[in-house]
Order: C-alpha cells, then structure tokens, then sequence
C-alpha cells in the first residue's frame, strides 16, 4: 500500500502532462498546409515578361539555400548527406503577399498567371561554394551584409525556403539572404532525430560561416535561427572558438529566436564562446507553448526561449555574458502556439534591424527588455534600450 500511495502523485500528474503534450502535438499538426516539393520547380514567366511582370506590382527576391540534406528527386528530404548542396533562387513576389504569411504555389501551376496570389520560383540553379559566395558579393546593390537563416525543428527543405523569402521581404533589409537547411525529419515525431541531426551539421554550418567571412566583400554576417536552429547556431559558435576562429566571430551578428536551447547548456556554451563583438540577441516569450512542451520532454528542465525578463537573475546573467535578451510576447505568433512570433517580427525592419548594426550597441548595452506590437520598448532597466531599438 505504501508503494502505490507513493506512486499516486505521479499517476495525478502524468495524465495533465500527456494531456499538454498531445494538445500541442494536435495545434502542430494542424498548423498550415505543408507544401510538396514541387514548388520549388520554376515556373514560366507571364506573357509580356519582365514588363508584365512589373504592371502587376510582383517583386523579385533572389536568395541561396544550402543544404546537407540528401537528395530525393527534385527536392531534399531528410538523409543526412556528408556534402552540401549550394542553390540560387528566384523567387516573384505577389503584390498581394501579407506581413508573416507564405503564400505557397499549388505545386501544380505552370506559368505566374496560374496562381498570381502565390509566391513563385522563377529561376533555380544549382552552384558550388565557390560560386555561391561569388554570386552573393556580385549580386546588383549588395553591401557586405549576408543575412543567414537557420530554421528550426520539423522543417523541410522547401518551407525553410519560403520562410526566408517571407521574412527577407517582410524585413525590407538589404542583407542577402541565405538559407542554411540541416536534415529536420520534417515530422512531429522526428525531435529525438532532429537534435541529432543538429549534431551532425555543426561542422556544415562552420565551414559555411567561415566561407561567407573569409571573402574581404562580405563585412557582417546576421545570423538569424529559429527554435532548434539556434541550439545548432550555439554549438557552431562553440566550434569557431574552440578552433581559435575569433576571425569569423568577429563578423557575426547573432539573432535567436524562440531557441530550444536548455537554459545550463546555454550557459556553458557562452562560458566557452564568450562576448561577441556585437551582443548576442535572444528574442523569447514565456508564453512558448512548443517549448513548454520540449521542456517537458526534457524532464522539465527550462528552455532559453521562455526566459522571463522580469526575472533578476535572467537579467544579471544577460549581462554578465553580454546578452540582449528581448521579450516578443506582444508579437502576432501564425502558429497558434507562440513559437512563430519570429515570422512577425520581420515586419518591423528599421526597428530590429538596428539590434544587428554593427556599433550600435556596446558592451553596456547589455540585459533584458520588452518589446510592444510596434517594436517599442515598453519596459526596460536600461535606459540606453531605446536609442538600441530607435529607428536610424
């Protein structure tokens, strides 16, 4: 009796967790229709060409995407290859496309007139490294910044592309923008495989970084991940001190958004690679619903992404390593859950984009705030978080 009394307590709470963890599962999976690889395929231009294609106020984005993911037809899938494939796209923009959202082809259209609404690939070409960053640093109008994206969990090849077109319009920057896609599952039940795959990409992502920075054209790298992407971006920087290339970190500029990173991991992954010459920036929420699910997977332990900046303790380490650390609860979240506020925040460019300019804070310029809705401060302990966020 004794030992089924002891064990009551957690037959009480099992149920409520299980029952958390399956309703997260169930928004996940009911999120948004998930594009098929076909809509990478480029498709024909309107009749009339360039002009045509100009009367309807569509936008042309070029970007590059490279993968260590293996190939399955036309597209990637989730083998983990020991060789990255570098790819240049472009990619028409409707005139109609709304802040935060992907208007996905159908897969099926031929030519732009078929879904003038959607996003769609004009062009794609395959290219090695060499050619890749050549390519970047002769693109019309570049000026030294690489703006690189690493996306997060369940993700497939084809979303991580369209979700850097998406916020590289969204944003308005003048950084060119960069996909760096590790083999995700692409599944809800792929997360155990998925920190293991961020694993193996570590040294992928360096060689990348370290290709980008080694070339006098490119001056800064924004490095921007999302959710498991920033713990894959963590242990590169780890990597890149550990290996004495103080040179490339030099030239980043490191965002994360919503990281799925545990809280002591992350501590002692800044013991190793210290202050960065521009601060660190995490972007968190304590309303992340997908991570209080991944801290429950991970015998409760708390993520990085759900960093309470009310908390003094959040705020003396944030200094003490040299962190912005930036409460985005106030941001519109598209997936129902709170882990996509990222998506909204590209929208407000001119204010964020001043976190990753180079000289625009300083080592003082250091702790934890809140933005509202507008990209405002609203709340902070350091009085300099407004000329940091201040449109220039």
């Amino acid at each position: 009796m004794t030992a089924i009394c002891a064990g009551a307590p957690l037959l009480r709470v099992r149920p409520g967790i299980l029952l958390f963890l399956f309703s997260v599962f169930v928004a996940l999976a009911g999120c948004a229709h998930r594009p098929p690889a076909a809509v990478l395929e480029p498709v024909s231009a309107p009749a009339g060409g360039a002009s045509a294609a100009k009367a309807s106020g569509a936008r042309s984005l070029t970007l590059f995407a490279v993968t260590n993911r293996t190939r399955d037809g036309d597209g990637f899938d989730s083998g983990r290859a020991r060789t990255m494939t570098y790819e240049r796209y472009r990619l028409s923009i409707p005139a109609s496309h709304k802040p935060a959202a992907i208007e996905y082809p159908s897969g099926q259209a031929k030519s732009a007139q078929a879904m003038p609404q959607a996003m769609m690939v004009r062009e794609r070409r395959r290219l090695d490294q060499r050619g890749m960053v050549a390519a970047i640093v002769s693109q019309p109008g570049f000026d030294g910044t690489v703006g690189l994206f690493v996306h997060g969990f369940n993700y497939r090849y084809q979303e991580g592309v369209f979700r850097l077109a998406q916020m590289a319009v969204d944003s308005r920057s003048k950084a060119m923008p960069v996909l760096f896609s590790w083999p995700s599952e692409g599944a809800l039940s792929g997360y155990l495989a998925d920190r293991d795959a961020v694993l193996f990409s570590r040294d992928d992502l360096v060689s990348l970084m370290a290709a980008l920075s080694e070339t006098g054209k490119v001056r800064q790298i924004l490095v921007f991940g999302h959710s498991m992407g920033g713990f894959l971006i963590m242990e590169s920087l780890r990597q890149l001190r550990l290996t004495d290339r103080g040179d490339v970190l030099d030239k980043l500029t490191v965002i994360l958004a919503a990281p799925d990173i545990d809280a002591d991991l992350f501590r002692r992954q800044m013991d190793v690679i210290g202050r960065l010459r521009s601060p660190l920036v995490l972007l968190v929420s304590p309303q992340d619903e997908a991570l209080a699910a991944s801290s429950l997977l991970s015998g409760a332990r708390p993520r990085v992404g759900r960093l309470d900046v009310e908390d003094p303790k959040v705020r003396e380490t944030a200094k003490a390593y040299g962190v912005l650390v930036v409460d985005i609860t106030s941001l519109d979240a598209p997936d129902g859950l709170g882990h996509d506020r990222y998506a909204s925040l590209a929208a407000l460019g001119p204010q964020i984009g001043a976190l990753g300019r180079p000289g625009a804070a300083t080592p003082t310029d250091v702790g934890a705030f809140i933005l509202d809705a507008a990209g405002q401060v609203v709340a902070s302990p350091f009085t300099v978080a407004g000329r940091i966020l201040s449109p220039q």
